[in-house]
């Protein structure tokens, strides 16, 4: 027997609807969220198991991760994480208006998992050690990704005021171009910038080539440049010094998480074969950790019963001890 769930969760709560496998509903109810909550969904499902029978419930849920979904897990249940996308594709095959409602939600990702569970993802039980790498990785790649906006925006705004500094600084998020930007955030200031201030910036950046650099840098920033009126470069240095601000706090965070990522990572038992494989390292290794789909292993198969095999004589068989012939 089997029972299909589908699981249409918010931040407080979650719809519920229980189907059986001829697509009959079956129970739909609205549940909070929290230890509260899955207890009743157990109280629920129990209602609908005959006693004494093995029951496989499947639950599709749009998301893969939480106390939930990990309380789902340690019930035994078969969960499903329906990605958006397809979630929204299944309910287009329900109707075509376009409507949306939590109840018919719910209803969608059980009549899905109850014909198209075959073609959907199961959610694997991971390990403790695995959800911290997989945490970690994930938000430092979520923070790398944060800079990069940032800076691009960084770069948007000096494109309007103070394209000098675009030409000087090779890359807006090194430590040198940020204490020199958050110095001397517009043309004039920067203009009066010193070799003698510029070379120790690049030496604290850890940068080689100190001398070239710096002349660079220094004729970069000297050079003839279409400027704008005195009041809106104002402006525009004073977001110039906010935003190198929030990329130095993001550099100092992906820094200090990526220790975390590396320190968790290695601890992990698999953490040598992810290391083995060819351009992986400690970050890449964990990522691809965090995506890699487990299951847990099969029960051993009992041992296949002797094959048959057709004797000479009509209606009658003998035994043999290989199936290959």
């Amino acid at each position: 027997m089997r029972l299909c769930v589908g699981d249409d969760w918010a931040q407080d709560h979650h719809d519920i609807e229980v189907m059986d496998e001829a697509g009959q509903v079956l129970a739909a109810r609205r549940l909070p969220e929290g230890v509260a909550g899955i207890g009743q969904l157990h109280e629920l499902i129990g209602a609908f198991v005959p006693a004494g029978e093995d029951v496989e419930v499947q639950v599709g849920i749009e998301t893969d991760r939480g106390p939930w979904v990990t309380a789902l897990l340690a019930a035994g249940y078969v969960v499903f994480a329906v990605n958006p996308l397809q979630a929204s594709r299944y309910r287009g095959r329900r109707g075509v208006s376009g409507a949306k409602s939590d109840g018919g939600d719910a209803h969608m990702l059980a009549d899905a998992v109850r014909t198209d569970a075959h073609q959907l993802r199961p959610a694997a039980g991971d390990s403790p050690a695995a959800e911290a790498v997989k945490v970690l990785a994930r938000t430092h790649k979520t923070l790398i990704w944060q800079r990069s906006a940032v800076v691009l925006r960084l770069r948007a705004q000096l494109r309007e005021y103070f394209p000098a500094a675009v030409a000087a600084f090779e890359d807006l998020d090194a430590r040198d171009a940020l204490e020199l930007l958050g110095k001397a955030p517009d043309p004039a200031r920067a203009a009066r910038l010193t070799r003698a201030q510029v070379s120790a910036a690049l030496k604290r950046a850890g940068r080689r080539k100190i001398a070239e650099r710096a002349d660079a840098i220094v004729a970069a920033l000297r050079s003839p440049q279409l400027g704008q009126p005195a009041a809106l470069t104002a402006a525009y240095a004073a977001t110039v010094r906010s935003l190198t601000a929030v990329i130095a706090t993001l550099n100092e965070q992906v820094a200090s998480l990526q220790g975390q990522v590396e320190a968790h990572f290695g601890q992990h038992p698999d953490a040598e074969i992810y290391r083995s494989q060819p351009g992986l390292g400690q970050v890449t290794g964990a990522r691809v950790l965090g995506r890699v789909r487990r299951r847990p292993a099969p029960p051993p198969r009992s041992p296949a019963p002797p094959a048959r095999r057709r004797s000479s004589r009509p209606g009658s068989y003998a035994t043999t001890g290989s199936s290959t012939r």
